[in-house]
């Protein structure tokens, strides 16, 4: 008994250590010269330092951030997924998880995979056999039927769009996803497909089952309808009306607008074999797609950073906070959306999202100032924590 006993005190001072940092923001406000006590996956407390503590004083740590929108299983090129071997895509997404870790982002809301992939991957990360960001994940998407094809996520009409949502649920999903209207890579069309009535289903059959609800949408026609049916966030919604803008302003709906994805693909347009005419509809795409941000900043509409990171966009999530400043945020705003704003559409925001007593012990060191110019937390991320434990290390 003795020795089980000195095994588990051995144990738990392994766990906890201090980090003394140049400044630490911790969600809300600015600690300087301050230490982040740590003690297994959760933080103890924040302040003063005492003897022993791992000098980081060079850093400026920030929470973890969140992307609240990727395709963790989306690679190019991968033959045997192809064929249809979900587990191959995981085995090659493990690239994709150890970069979106580079960039700070230690938890992600995966928005739609084929074959349950992501539901896979979410639990071997969870059980420390794959390294990579905490995972939420919406299995499959909703989708009406298109052309002859119909696929697990195919629902067209309020009782199909019913089954398939629970059938999401019942296979493991975190979150619904609802694609709302045409437009995917160099497509650019916001044409709605699910109507009002399929999308407002889709929202009270999630909520009742204790699900969120995100719901793609190009155009402003299905960003009208997301937001009167109840969607959590709406993801991409270019050319939104006042009206709109307002009705989200007051629900309290997320905006998610993920410009920097068709930035991605307008630079990548060879690489993903786009003709060269699809830049000139992507920059145009762009530019409403910032406008409208910068309505939904002026109006007080609530954000969270969805990168939409897919294929060789990994390492780069956290781009869309340069594209949030340039819409009228300052650089904590953003921040603050890219860490509690996305703890909150996630529902954890006592967990996620923050440095303070009882939270995840998630935290990523940044040289320089942060709060002073948003590049600092896109660039220069030196060192990220998850859980308690360093899982990135370029201090030295």
């Amino acid at each position: 008994m003795l020795k089980l006993i000195l095994g588990l005190m051995a144990c738990w001072a392994a766990q906890a250590a201090s980090y003394h940092f140049g400044a630490v923001w911790d969600g809300a406000k600015v600690w300087k010269d301050a230490c982040v006590s740590i003690e297994g996956e959760r933080v103890v407390s924040v302040g003063a330092c005492g003897a022993g503590a791992i000098d980081l004083t060079r850093y400026t740590a920030i929470p973890g951030m969140i992307d609240v929108h990727t395709h963790m299983t989306y690679v190019l090129e991968n033959r045997v997924a192809q064929a249809g071997r979900g587990a191959a895509v995981v085995y090659l997404a493990r690239e994709n998880a150890r970069k979106t870790l580079e960039t700070g982002v230690t938890t992600v809301r995966d928005l739609g995979a084929a074959e349950y992939a992501d539901i896979a991957m979410r639990d071997l990360i969870a059980g420390g056999q794959m390294e990579g960001p905490r995972m939420f994940v919406a299995g499959y998407g909703l989708q009406i039927t298109r052309g002859r094809t119909s696929t697990p996520n195919t629902a067209d009409g309020v009782a199909e769009v019913l089954r398939v949502v629970r059938q999401q649920v019942g296979a493991g999903a975190d979150v619904i996803k609802m694609y709302g209207s045409t437009g995917s890579g160099r497509d650019v069309t916001g044409f709605q497909t699910f109507t009002y009535e399929e999308m407002k289903a889709a929202c009270d059959a999630a909520h009742a089952l204790g699900k969120r609800i995100a719901i793609h949408t190009y155009g402003p026609d299905g960003a009208r309808d997301a937001v009167r049916a109840g969607a959590d966030s709406v993801e991409h919604a270019t050319d939104m009306d006042d009206a709109t803008i307002a009705e989200m302003a007051r629900r309290k709906t997320f905006y998610v607008p993920t410009i920097d994805h068709n930035r991605y693909y307008a630079d990548n347009w060879k690489l993903l074999g786009y003709p060269p005419a699809a830049v000139d509809g992507l920059k145009d795409y762009i530019a409403r797609n910032l406008e409208t941000a910068r309505k939904a900043v002026r109006a007080g509409v609530r954000f969270a950073m969805g990168s939409d990171a897919v294929y060789t966009m990994f390492g780069e999530n956290t781009r869309e906070l340069g594209w949030f400043v340039k819409a009228g945020m300052t650089p904590e705003q953003a921040l603050r959306a890219a860490t509690l704003g996305g703890a909150e559409l996630l529902g954890m925001e006592k967990s996620l999202g923050t440095i303070r007593a009882g939270a995840f012990a998630d935290i990523a060191a940044v040289e320089g100032d942060p709060l002073a110019d948003i590049e600092v937390a896109i660039g220069k991320v030196r060192w990220v924590m998850k859980g308690g434990r360093v899982v990135v290390d370029r201090s030295k």
